[in-house]
């Protein structure tokens, strides 16, 4: 997370709709934007949502009327995409009823917020060969707004984690935003190690006799130093034959991406050789990666942890690319 001081959106006020743990929530508040309803299905996730922002999200969205929902400036939200089935034939609300990029629909149908910002799965682009994506686009055309859309990968932003991920921004038409652009990647150096705590007592570690470490390359700290080092993982081994979750890196480099599922014995976070050890990461290191404070209250327990981290939204990027929206905002009003 970026330290921002000037509180760019303080007079904004947004909605969090598909709102995990509140990545999104985090990203707002510190550019100065207030909640005013969030929805939430998943209990734990809304649960951990309470505990940090004192507001309790609504539950299913799609039961939720809306009239229920208090006007707002910004409609925010990393929908889920599992429910896609878009034959594409460009009909607006009827190629996308029955998913739940309907329910974000209803809402601006009705709301016709300033901006839209959403998330998604990077691959969201090319799901049912374009037709999936075209439609939303569509969508969101029909009803009024001017959509911009890129993907951007964590690595870029000061997270040390390789978490590629589409961006969908749209703003209302009577706003100019010919001039909005994406944030040009910061790309500050930064490896795993920067973010590990030490000797975690929550971090699985991995004793086996099929561990293999590749010799050949071991990176040296002095190459991170002389930022010739990537921003990228850096696989420096594996566990049995090395499938999914059976591999190793070096916390010189950047984590694999985080996840809420997944198999092998490193599953959802990846294993890593830390002082010696195989280990995954600890929850409060998902955390950190993914551009939490430290003083964000996690789920007491690890499965839900990993669970909430894998599904969230990574803080930085959203950030700078909030900064470049209340340019355009900011500029309109």
């Amino acid at each position: 997370m970026i330290n921002i001081e000037n509180k760019k959106l303080s007079d904004y006020k947004f909605i969090d709709l598909f709102a995990g743990i509140g990545g999104f929530h985090v990203a707002l508040s510190s550019i100065g934007a207030q909640c005013v309803f969030a929805s939430e299905w998943d209990i734990h996730a809304s649960e951990t949502y309470y505990k940090n922002f004192n507001l309790k999200p609504q539950g299913d969205i799609t039961k939720i009327t809306v009239k229920e929902i208090p006007p707002h400036d910004i409609l925010c939200g990393g929908f889920p995409c599992q429910a896609f089935s878009i034959a594409g034939k460009q009909k607006g609300f009827e190629d996308i009823r029955g998913t739940l990029f309907f329910e974000i629909a209803r809402i601006v149908e009705y709301h016709k917020p300033k901006v839209l910002f959403l998330e998604n799965v990077k691959n969201l682009s090319q799901h049912d060969d374009g037709k999936t994506f075209k439609t939303i686009l569509t969508t969101l055309e029909n009803l009024g707004y001017t959509t911009y859309s890129k993907v951007l990968n964590a690595s870029n932003f000061g997270l040390p984690q390789n978490r590629e991920r589409l961006y969908i921004v749209a703003f209302r038409n009577n706003i100019n935003s010919r001039n909005f652009k994406f944030p040009i990647p910061p790309n500050i150096p930064i490896c795993l190690l920067d973010v590990l705590e030490k000797n975690p007592h929550n971090a699985k570690v991995v004793k086996r006799n099929d561990i293999e470490i590749y010799k050949e390359y071991i990176p040296q700290k002095s190459l991170f130093n002389e930022m010739t080092l990537l921003n990228k993982p850096i696989q420096i081994g594996k566990v049995n034959k090395g499938g999914q979750g059976e591999r190793i890196y070096h916390p010189l480099g950047h984590a694999i991406t985080l996840s809420a599922y997944g198999g092998g014995v490193g599953s959802k976070t990846g294993l890593y050789l830390i002082d010696g050890k195989i280990r995954k990461l600890s929850p409060r290191e998902c955390a950190r990666i993914q551009g939490f404070p430290d003083d964000f209250i996690l789920d007491k327990t690890e499965t839900q942890c990993y669970k909430q981290f894998g599904n969230s939204v990574s803080i930085n990027v959203l950030q700078n690319i909030l900064l470049e929206i209340a340019k355009i905002i900011d500029n309109h009003d």
